[in-house]
C-alpha cells in the first residue's frame, strides 16, 4: 500500500453571485482574466498561468453577510511582485478602490483590496517575507 501523498495538480476556487453576467464581465473585461471554460452557469478563468482557476457561478440564494471574514466569507487573494502595477492597471480600467497599495508590518505584506459586483473581497498581495516559498520553486 502506497501511503505517499498523491499529487495536486491545479486548484480551483468558486465564488458566486446572484448577477453572474455581471461578475463575468468584471473579470474578463476589467481583470482580464483568460477564460478557460464557459459552463453557462459557470465560468472558470486561469490564473497564475494555470496553476490555479477562479470559477464564477450563479448564486441560488443571496449572500448572507457583507462581512468576508466571518464563518463562510471568502477572501481570494492575488499573489504578485507588482501590487503597484496590479493598481494602476485597475484604476486606469475604472476599477473602484477604496484605498491604495499599503504595507501591514503585522503580516509583512504589501497589498490592496477591491469588491467585485458580488460583493466578494478581492486582495493583491505581494509577501515580504522571505518564508514565503517563491512561484514554481518546488517547495510544496
Amino acid at each position: 500500500m502506497n501511503t505517499a501523498m498523491p499529487p495536486l495538480d491545479q486548484q480551483v476556487t468558486f465564488l458566486y453571485a446572484q448577477d453572474a453576467p455581471a461578475c463575468w464581465a468584471f473579470y474578463e473585461n476589467l481583470l482580464g482574466l483568460p477564460l478557460v471554460q464557459d459552463q453557462e452557469r459557470v465560468r472558470i478563468y486561469a490564473v497564475a498561468g494555470g496553476r490555479a482557476f477562479l470559477g464564477l457561478c450563479m448564486a441560488g440564494a443571496p449572500r448572507a453577510s457583507a462581512n468576508p471574514r466571518m464563518e463562510g466569507g471568502v477572501c481570494f487573494t492575488f499573489v504578485t511582485q507588482d501590487v503597484d502595477g496590479w493598481y494602476d492597471y485597475l484604476q486606469a480600467r475604472g476599477a473602484t478602490i477604496p484605498k491604495p497599495p499599503e504595507h501591514s508590518a503585522q503580516w509583512r505584506i504589501y497589498h490592496f483590496f477591491l469588491h467585485d459586483p458580488a460583493g466578494n473581497l478581492l486582495e493583491f498581495q505581494r509577501f515580504e517575507r522571505p518564508d514565503w516559498p517563491a512561484p514554481d520553486s518546488g517547495e510544496f
